[in-house]
């Protein structure tokens, strides 16, 4: 994403104008665009007319629309972004008040505009906001993926994309394959084919997602590939790992530089489900260790060990790290408060101000570390299964320490 134009004011109000380069971009403005929040993009509307005989003519006219945020619908397997509200600026086709939907689209600008209000009834460009823009802006273009998987069996491939947010499905390929028997060479000829037309299209997804095979140059100059993970049960991944290399060679020379990059892993099936197994696995923590999924991995690990162990310097659920940030157990020397950016899509203003607050508190005020994990990742999904909030401690607290008369009936 990069950043055309930035007009915050000091008191949150204000407005930026993104352009959207990759489709991973969309994931990201999902995230920054709120309801009641203010988007002027290019739209196209069908107008209809009515000639002097009577008939009636239909064009498509394309305007530039600004609304009133109503909702948003997101896909995040297309990456495809619609966002719904009200009409606030008048057309020769439009009225104010009338509905429309934006299509954002990659490489088409649009503005966002966030109010805090003249009584604070909005919560505009606050802490949070500001960090998610930050993650969206990519001025320098070094922004890659962390990885490409490949979770397979005969006759079924899923390749996914491990983003730096998200973990994405972004084709399935199935094909029938015929049984081995005996002096036949059906079932060789159908894998072979099925390991080439799983090859033509994992390269095609590389090439459209350039952020999983974009290089960038290291201190020697080199370029740097991201690893691609082959996972399957029996040996179908070594099998497809034998292809890609067995084709580097006779018709792809440009391909040998992706051989280095190629892992073989274990995994219990070729379905979908299988990739978090696959992302557990020593080999691949191993080898992702650097990057941010695997530290928000570790992060997850380090705190539910925290709550095997029972030291009771581990915490989760909305008034249970509320009550631990106010006794001071979420400060300097190791306190960290963990939360999902799914809190922070509440429509409820009011619970978004809470958030903010508390992450704002322990950051600002005691001196603790705050990291928020992505929904979209596996760290995120254990996170959202323990309330969405969780919370390393400096000092153990019992449980019995959070009295009845903390507690809150509209934790969420």
């Amino acid at each position: 994403m990069r950043l055309i134009k930035s007009s915050i004011e000091h008191n949150g109000s204000g407005a930026v104008t993104l352009c959207p380069d990759e489709p991973e971009d969309m994931w990201h403005a999902y995230n920054l665009i709120r309801p009641d929040d203010l988007l002027r993009a290019t739209a196209i509307r069908k107008v209809t007319t009515s000639q002097d005989s009577g008939t009636t003519v239909s064009q498509r006219v394309h305007l530039m629309l600004q609304i009133r945020v109503k909702g948003l619908d997101f896909d995040p397997n297309s990456s495809q972004l619609h966002v719904s509200g009200q009409i606030m600026n008048e057309t020769q086709h439009t009225r104010v008040g009338q509905y429309h939907t934006l299509d954002l689209e990659l490489h088409r600008n649009f503005t966002l505009e966030k109010d805090v209000g003249t009584e604070g009834e909005g919560v505009g460009w606050d802490s949070i906001a500001i960090d998610m823009l930050k993650d969206a802006v990519d001025d320098s273009g070094k922004r890659r993926a962390e990885a490409v998987a490949v979770v397979m069996q005969e006759g079924l491939a899923h390749i996914c994309f491990i983003t730096q947010f998200q973990t994405l499905l972004k084709q399935k390929v199935e094909m029938s394959i015929p049984r081995k028997r005996a002096g036949g060479g059906d079932h060789d000829k159908g894998l072979s084919k099925f390991f080439q037309v799983t090859l033509d299209t994992l390269l095609r997804q590389i090439e459209f997602n350039t952020s999983i095979t974009a290089t960038s140059n290291n201190n020697n100059g080199s370029e740097i590939v991201r690893p691609i993970l082959l996972a399957s049960p029996g040996f179908v991944a070594a099998g497809f790992q034998k292809h890609i290399q067995s084709v580097a060679s006779t018709n792809m020379p440009a391909l040998k530089r992706l051989l280095p990059s190629i892992v073989v892993v274990h995994s219990a099936s070729g379905y979908l489900h299988a990739l978090s197994e696959v992302l557990q696995s020593p080999s691949v923590k191993t080898l992702l260790s650097d990057t941010k999924y695997a530290r928000e991995t570790k992060l997850m690990d380090d705190f539910l060990g925290h709550l095997r162990k029972e030291t009771n310097k581990a915490t989760y659920g909305p008034r249970e790290v509320e009550y631990a940030v106010d006794q001071g157990a979420v400060g300097r020397g190791g306190g960290v408060i963990i939360i999902s950016n799914r809190l922070f899509r509440s429509q409820d203003i009011a619970q978004r101000k809470r958030w903010v607050g508390l992450v704002d508190r322990v950051r600002e005020v005691e001196g603790g570390e705050v990291r928020v994990l992505s929904s979209d990742h596996e760290s995120g999904k254990r996170l959202d299964g323990l309330g969405g909030i969780a919370a390393l401690l400096t000092f153990p607290i019992a449980d019995d320490d959070l009295g009845s008369d903390n507690e809150d009936e509209n934790d969420l």
